[in-house]
């Protein structure tokens, strides 16, 4: 077998950030880091997000790797890999990006030693691979193979595709059964569309049923469209959602789907439906700074500082609760939740650390998460956790994110299929018909 030739990626510190692995990953490749990107990484050492994590992790495996060696010269990576090393060279002899960009920048200075590995190594692809896009076009200009870090990417079809399926010509007397008696034995009634977890409309002319297929009892059940704490769903997708959400064999669910699809509302109702089946419920979502500003600049104490960014969880919670009127048993139970502590609504990163045991976990704006930060919440779950993860992959927040790296994308295609996990694409806006068309058409 032929081996292949080898390149040289240099990577940038948005890869090492992203995955603190990345290093090796690359095959019989060799891989090098401007030493701007240590520099970098050093600033990110400190402080308890994931990011902050991935710098220690990468600078711990370099040190490690260099020994009693020299960073400057090519060390090999391990059987079957290639080689590293750091590139201290960053003013290549014939294109220099910081005379024809700007001077003082780190983008520039890393772009420069890539140029410089390439007039050195003239026979060698050398590729600058990063998350940042500008950065790839600013490479591209200057004649750099320059490209996206892939791994960890997700297929469309993943994405787009939920347990949700449509089956037509289903014969009359099976949805009828379905009514009278609530199942019915799969016996090859879904076909090819047979899954675990999976949730089907089935059709024979004017006739439908809403059904689920249950893995543990072999049948095919029906699924009604009954209010949850106040909230009844308004489309299949969305009655899809709440069984899921109340199932207690399923005990990770991911919620898909644009704005005003009713991800939050409906996973925030099934919470307040199962109370009683958990110590407490916390309602949590990760903060991406506007404008790219860190939190801690802004004006104000902790609460004045994250107010803004809970806000649209807060109003979730207020909108279920004005379903009731004051005197109402579930509205006094939803002040005494708060009151008491029982429900919580906080940024991510509060929750750092925590063992998650008999608490049902809700992530809203998942998108935003990493894979590893999806990874790192999920393994946390102690016994009796229910964890829900909602968003839109397709409204993205972080710079270094898609909709095919980002971390629920990533869930979605890891986990679809396992018995413990569901997955439900929510497509139709139930906002208001403005919403809608904003969403259709702008």
């Amino acid at each position: 077998m032929t081996r292949k030739k080898s390149k040289i990626f240099v990577l940038d510190t948005s890869v090492l950030l992203h995955d603190h692995q990345a290093i090796t990953n690359f095959e019989n490749h060799n891989v090098a880091i401007p030493i701007t990107v240590l520099e970098e990484l050093d600033k990110f050492k400190i402080g308890n997000d994931t990011k902050n994590f991935s710098a220690r992790e990468v600078i711990r495996f370099i040190d490690k790797l260099s020994g009693a060696g020299s960073l400057q010269e090519w060390i090999n990576l391990g059987k079957g890999k290639g080689q590293f090393r750091v590139v201290l060279e960053t003013s290549p002899k014939e294109i220099n990006a910081e005379e024809i960009y700007a001077y003082g920048k780190n983008d520039h200075k890393i772009i420069n030693a890539a140029l410089h590995l390439k007039e050195s190594h003239p026979k060698t692809t050398v590729a600058l691979v990063t998350k940042d896009i500008n950065l790839r076009i600013k490479a591209k200009a200057l004649g750099i193979t320059a490209a996206d870090y892939e791994t960890g990417k997700v297929s469309n079809q993943s994405i787009q595709t939920g347990s949700t399926h449509h089956i037509d010509g289903v014969d009359s007397e099976v949805i009828r059964q379905l009514f009278t008696r609530g199942n019915i034995d799969e016996d090859g009634l879904l076909g090819n569309q047979k899954l675990i977890n999976g949730y089907y409309i089935l059709k024979n002319g004017k006739s439908s049923s809403l059904a689920f297929y249950n893995e543990q009892t072999l049948q095919v059940d029906r699924i009604e469209k009954g209010f949850v704490y106040g909230i009844k769903p308004k489309n299949a997708e969305q009655a899809f959602a709440l069984h899921a959400l109340m199932n207690p064999n399923v005990k990770l669910v991911a919620l898909q789907g644009v704005a005003g699809t009713g991800k939050t509302l409906l996973a925030l109702a099934s919470a307040l439906e199962q109370n009683k089946s958990f110590n407490q419920v916390i309602l949590a979502r990760p903060i991406v700074p506007l404008s790219n500003k860190e939190i801690g600049f802004l004006p104000g104490d902790a609460n004045d500082k994250i107010g803004p960014y809970m806000e649209p969880l807060w109003d979730n919670l207020k909108f279920i609760k004005s379903k009731f009127g004051e005197a109402e048993k579930k509205h006094k139970a939803i002040l005494e939740m708060q009151q008491s502590g029982k429900i919580i609504i906080t940024p991510l990163a509060f929750i750092r650390g925590r063992s998650l045991s008999n608490i049902m976990f809700i992530i809203d704006e998942a998108q935003n998460l990493t894979p590893h930060e999806v990874k790192t919440i999920i393994t946390r779950a102690g016994d009796n956790t229910k964890i829900v993860f909602t968003g839109d992959v397709n409204q993205i927040d972080t710079p270094y994110l898609d909709e095919h790296s980002n971390g629920l994308a990533y869930l979605v295609d890891r986990l679809k299929g396992q018995s413990l996990f569901s997955h439900i694409t929510l497509e139709k806006g139930e906002r208001s018909e403005l919403a809608n068309l904003a969403n259709d058409l702008l």
